[in-house]
């Protein structure tokens, strides 16, 4: 399977992994915790979700979007949200801004997504700031694709009565119409949350409690976000008084408005190398609920590379399920016409294997259809195994070319 990659280097990307004697990966102790040194992750069951939550840097979205958020729940339900658009991969350059306010409710105990709560959401109003006079022509431009955004043009200005500063409205409780659909855009993240904390060792200091507030992931086609319902998370917010430090982008992110939109301080600008092993900041949620970890390699001069996706059933990645590895080749990266700063790589996957870690998922594999990847009841999960024979490792660790490659999903 040949897939299409763009990729951004930042400075704040850790590299820790090592190599061993044969030339395959090995995880390094620090890189099996969500959290280095082994601090617990607490989930907090409901949440409490009262007060400022921000980004704590530029996030990205499918499309592609480059914004920050800056969201506000109050005691009596009722949120107040800042979703600050940007032309630029690092949010130097704001395009519109979006003033969202509402209702939410939380509900239940997400039966899906463990760990989850679930919630249903009103918005009385949406309003939109443009930045730039190309902002104003980019919106008019998307709203005009379709027969519904062209019965909200009026609620734009026209090019030439465009005033900067003006909020204008997408959304109202007073007005009948909804704009939103056409601009891809919703707020189904709200459907579904998790709170967690966790404390934050700093050298030579107590250690700092850091919230972190996870929303549900955004569908990567505008078409279906109106209908979209998460089971993954985005990139999570943190509490305005309890996150990361040092964090350069909080504080102005904490104090921005729909009129004055936060300008991101420049990073530096990294020649893209990807030679090294490169690993997960903590546990990662994808939609369709898994939760996993992933470890790479990569070789720069023979343009080859290994992947590690150890998936588990919890969100803190502490009970595995499986794991697959995949290797193969990746082509030389061309400057993205799309991502400014950003290099798109062909990536080829010539061999890829699994490894079942519990007997639900060993369960599953034995069940399998006769001549399809691996063969029905030669599945072993190793825990399962006191002593296993090298046959049985073999099994194993059999290798599996499925129609060519990998299907991720």
């Amino acid at each position: 399977m040949v897939g299409l990659l763009a990729l951004v280097t930042y400075s704040n990307i850790i590299e820790t992994a090592g190599i061993t004697g044969d030339g395959h990966l090995h995880w390094e102790p620090e890189c099996q915790q969500p959290v280095p040194n082994g601090m617990p992750i607490t989930t907090v069951l409901p949440p409490h979700i009262s007060g400022p939550w921000i980004s704590t840097g530029c996030e990205v979205r499918p499309g592609p979007e480059f914004l920050t958020r800056s969201y506000t729940f109050y005691s009596n339900r009722l949120f107040r949200a800042y979703q600050f658009y940007y032309r630029d991969p690092s949010c130097q350059e704001p395009a519109h801004s979006l003033l969202i306010k509402g209702k939410v409710r939380l509900r239940r105990a997400s039966w899906i997504t463990q760990g989850a709560t679930e919630a249903d959401y009103h918005l009385h109003k949406v309003g939109i700031v443009f930045h730039s006079h190309h902002a104003l022509l980019d919106i008019a431009r998307r709203l005009n694709q379709t027969q519904t955004g062209q019965d909200c043009t009026g609620r734009l200005p026209l090019d030439r009565a465009w005033l900067p500063g003006t909020l204008y409205e997408l959304l109202s409780s007073q007005v009948p119409g909804d704009c939103l659909a056409a601009l891809g855009f919703s707020m189904n993240e709200l459907s579904l949350l998790r709170l967690q904390h966790h404390m934050q060792q700093q050298p030579g200091a107590a250690p700092h409690l850091v919230k972190e507030l996870f929303l549900g992931d955004v569908h990567t086609d505008w078409t279906e976000r109106q209908h979209y319902r998460p089971t993954g998370y985005q990139r999570p917010l943190q509490s305005v008084l309890h996150h990361t430090w040092p964090c350069l982008a909080c504080s102005l992110i904490a104090c921005s408005d729909e009129h004055h939109p936060p300008v991101l301080p420049p990073g530096p600008s990294l020649p893209l190398h990807l030679g090294g092993h490169w690993v997960s900041m903590g546990c990662e949620a994808r939609p369709a609920v898994l939760f996993l970890t992933r470890l790479f390699t990569f070789d720069d001069h023979r343009r080859s590379w290994e992947g590690h996706y150890h998936h588990f059933s919890d969100p803190a990645c502490r009970q595995p399920t499986f794991t697959v590895s995949a290797a193969g080749h990746y082509s030389r990266g061309a400057p993205s016409p799309r991502v400014h700063g950003g290099t798109e790589l062909t990536f080829e996957v010539t061999r890829a294997h699994v490894t079942p870690m519990d007997q639900v998922t060993t369960a599953i594999l034995n069940f399998s259809k006769p001549s399809s990847c691996g063969g029905a009841g030669v599945w072993s999960d190793p825990a399962s195994l006191a002593s296993p024979s090298p046959h049985t490792v073999t099994l194993i660790c059999r290798v599996l070319i499925c129609s060519g490659g990998l299907s991720s999903r």
